[in-house]
């Protein structure tokens, strides 16, 4: 009875958060911060398309699905298409345009599901009508924002990185190019003349890339609202930004108030292996185990790549297990072992771990780091580019290209990282930078999202720079001011000096005497 009234009391005491996530890899990083606000007490209601990835109903949230014009077996087709498309050859071109196409379907596919839930007045009604606290969603589609706009709630926003570098302009954070690498540039803090002309390029066409990649968006979103709005606009409003890195992993650089640092918040303390993982890694004796996945988002590969790889795997000492739901490859050694899933992070934690061999996801990134596994790196598409480039710079990994890769090349990129010492103290380095801090990043995580919604935001947090215009922002109105006055002040001076040059050589022309001719 005890136990009841305490729990019915946390619940009273709990508050009403609602989620609109963004499927994939995101969702299952959003998902460990709602499991701990609900054991808290709070009700989680998620908004999500009827069909999905992995946004599946659950017991622990209130789920609130809408109809998509589409069907399960054209998402996945939509995504299994993507996935191997990255493992294609060709011209830079060919592979251009195709990269174009992808993103143009995935786009048009997302826009169709938040024009679908904004125009669903049932829902929308229920969404008015339940009085929530806060909304929490992730930013790389704004439809979250522009929900949490219309109820009129603040926000917080969970993300790693937006492409175009948008959370640091709606949040007024300075970003040097001199220093700060901007996405998909693949350069680390230290650039060379050519890296930071290339950054500062990059950096010059972000505002362009953004204004493309969320037109139809602004236009949806103007649409909603009965005015004009744009995402940067929308995006000024969020309360707090949950960024999913850590200074162990990114590179230092400024930062605002209202964001706040949250990477490693999926590294979870081990949990016991199941027999049959415990069989395998027991059986691999004094060599150990080497842990492969490529992610969540793939885990079926060409055969050609696949047999190239599986001939690398073959060549060290180590049992290989590898996340893979293909066709087996006909030369698969007998030290690799396929399963369709794996715990990853158990695996890794495990101390016959010797290696892993990663697409560079944060996911997979920061269970590496902390649990001081050296990696290989194999990054596919999206930030996993310069996510390796962060692990390889601190000497922690190496990263090998896709599409260039040939088995001797994973063989000898594994072999370094397992056989030589030195990666494995820089990993062990950035793991005890890592844990080394006061809090776990997934409490952090919690406290600010709970932060906002029991004080209805974080206004506080938020800089004076977002009410001044291009202009004031630097300051450019005061220095043609000053400009102005000390041009006057030279003008005068000028005049003056010219004024008493004039005034002493016309004063000696009087004093001075005239002098007499003699006649002859």
């Amino acid at each position: 009875m005890l136990v009841l009234l305490v729990s019915m009391l946390g619940l009273a005491a709990g508050g009403k958060l609602l989620v609109v996530p963004v499927d994939g890899s995101h969702w299952l990083s959003m998902r460990e911060v709602l499991d701990v606000l609900k054991q808290k007490g709070h009700e989680i209601v998620v908004v999500a398309p009827e069909v999905s990835l992995h946004i599946k109903p659950t017991k622990n949230f209130v789920m609130k699905l809408y109809p998509v014009p589409f069907t399960q077996q054209e998402l996945d087709h939509l995504f299994w298409k993507s996935s191997q498309d990255i493992f294609e050859g060709g011209s830079f071109l060919k592979r251009f345009f195709k990269t174009l196409e992808q993103v143009k379907n995935t786009s048009a596919m997302f826009m169709s599901t938040c024009t679908h839930l904004l125009h669903n007045k049932e829902l929308m009604k229920y969404l008015q009508e339940s009085k929530f606290d806060a909304v929490f969603t992730d930013p790389i589609l704004p439809c979250g924002q522009i929900v949490a706009e219309h109820l009129s709630i603040p926000s917080v926003v969970f993300l790693q990185q937006i492409p175009c570098g948008l959370e640091f302009e709606a949040t007024q954070c300075p970003h040097p190019p001199s220093y700060v690498p901007r996405t998909f540039t693949s350069s680390s803090d230290h650039m060379t003349f050519a890296e930071r002309t290339k950054n500062l390029l990059v950096g010059l066409s972000e505002h362009l890339l953004c204004h493309l990649f969320y037109l139809k968006h602004e236009e949806l979103a103007s649409e909603f609202l009965h005015r004009e709005v744009t995402i940067e606009e929308l995006f000024r409003k969020a309360s707090i930004w949950l960024m999913r890195y850590d200074f162990a992993f990114e590179y230092p650089r400024p930062i605002m108030p209202n964001m706040i640092y949250i990477g490693g918040i999926n590294c979870k303390q081990k949990q016991l292996l199941s027999k049959e993982f415990e069989a395998i890694v027991n059986a691999s004796g004094e060599h150990g185990i080497v842990v492969f996945s490529l992610g969540s988002m793939v885990s079926e590969i060409p055969m050609k790549k696949a047999m190239e790889i599986a001939d690398a795997l073959g060549t060290v000492k180590q049992t290989v297990l590898w996340r893979y739901t293909g066709e087996a490859p006909s030369n698969l050694p007998k030290n690799v072992k396929l399963v369709k899933w794996l715990p990853q992070n158990d695996l890794l934690a495990h101390p016959k771990t010797r290696a892993f061999i990663t697409h560079g996801g944060s996911h997979g990134v920061y269970e590496g780091i902390c649990n001081a596994v050296p990696m290989v790196l194999m990054p596919l598409f999206g930030d996993q580019m310069d996510n390796a480039k962060r692990i390889e710079s601190r000497g922690a990994g190496l990263t090998l290209n896709i599409l260039e890769m040939t088995s001797k090349d994973i063989s000898t990129a594994l072999n370094a990282v397992i056989n030589d010492k030195k990666y494995k103290e820089n990993i062990k380095r950035l793991s005890d930078l890592h844990l080394d801090r006061p809090i776990h990043p997934l409490d952090l995580a919690v406290h600010w999202v709970e932060f906002v919604m029991r004080h209805k935001g974080a206004p506080h947090l938020r800089p004076a720079a977002h009410d001044l215009n291009w202009i004031q922002y630097h300051s450019l109105d005061v220095i043609a001011f000053l400009l102005a006055v000390v041009l006057l002040f030279l003008f005068i001076s000028f005049k003056c000096c010219m004024f008493c040059c004039r005034r002493c050589c016309f004063k000696k022309g009087r004093t001075r005497k005239p002098t007499k001719t003699k006649s002859h």
